[in-house]
């Protein structure tokens, strides 16, 4: 089954194993709610909550006091290394980011002694359901790496192929954004993008389809790929991934999608041991939530390796 859009998901992953939680600042009430829905969904069994414990008994209803199990850390960077190492100790398969500074959490994941590394690139994918598109569509990295290189960005695209093998969806068709589809030496994304779409020709990328360099309207329209001559290319039209050249681009896009295109969006952080949430402490309940089903969707990726 090819997952289109988040209903499917939920319906799609409320069916497998729950998850296991490990929440470093878990004194979250966002947090804490997505958690409860998801657990009353059968899509968590377990969490572990970490942090400042007289807080989360506070925020945590009475019937679930039981249900979970709340450690106590003194500050961020103590949570955060607790909630990985229940991780590490094979205690939780997720973790989750509640009310903890970005940095200590992301510092915790990506210890070279106690951390979770699996890649030797960390990298955000936000995935987006708006009226616009039809089909959940991926953006990446647009929230981690600030000017990804050529190594880094076949790291990135690797590191998000069992989300959506999870999703159903292989091979993954991933467009390379540049500001034009002519190589040109003075635009180095166009010269990565012709690179890595050879990668995937040459069979060095695995389940992967690469095309590029696409601008952002040949990636997502098929008639404006038409237009341009790209009416041939697998990917033009229909990528089902946008890997953008730097940070800025894939931020200001994702916060566009939401802001004008009224895009339901989820987030999650790949290359790790396990799936890592990354949520903003702005995002909101159903954010939290379909993180949530992301993770699942990655754990499903992985348990139906080719």
């Amino acid at each position: 089954m090819v997952i289109r859009s988040f209903h499917d998901l939920e319906a799609a992953m409320t069916d497998r194993p729950g998850l296991r939680l490990a929440v470093a600042g878990a004194e979250d009430p966002s947090v804490l709610e997505a958690i409860i829905i998801a657990a009353g969904q059968g899509l968590v069994t377990e969490a572990v909550l970490v942090g400042n414990a007289r807080l989360i008994r506070e925020l945590l209803p009475q019937e679930w006091l039981e249900r979970f199990r709340i450690e106590h850390a003194a500050d961020n960077a103590e949570a955060a290394k607790l909630a990985v190492s229940v991780v590490r100790a094979g205690v939780a398969d997720v973790l989750v980011k509640g009310q903890v500074d970005s940095g200590a959490y992301l510092r915790a994941v990506v210890s070279r002694d106690t951390g979770l590394r699996a890649s030797d690139v960390l990298s955000n994918v936000t995935l987006a359901e708006m009226p616009s598109v039809p089909r959940l569509i991926g953006a990446t990295d647009n929230g981690i790496i600030p000017l990804p290189t050529q190594a880094q960005k076949r790291a990135i695209i690797k590191n998000a192929v069992p989300l959506f093998r999870g999703l159903g969806i292989t091979p993954l068709k991933v467009a390379a954004i540049a500001a034009s589809e002519k190589i040109s030496a003075s635009q180095p994304a166009t010269l990565d993008a012709a690179a890595l779409s050879d990668d995937a020709r040459q069979g060095r990328l695995e389940g992967v389809l690469v095309d590029g360099p696409f601008g952002y309207d040949v990636a997502l329209s098929a008639s404006a790929a038409a237009r341009k001559g790209l009416g041939d290319s697998p990917v033009a039209g229909q990528a089902d991934l946008i890997l953008f050249p730097s940070i800025e681009a894939g931020n200001a896009t994702v916060k566009a999608w939401k802001l004008h295109g009224q895009a339901r969006t989820a987030s999650i952080v790949l290359g790790a041991k396990v799936p890592v949430l990354l949520n903003s402490r702005a995002d909101g309940v159903d954010q939290r939530w379909l993180g949530l089903l992301l993770a699942a969707a990655v754990l499903a990726g992985q348990d139906t390796q080719i």
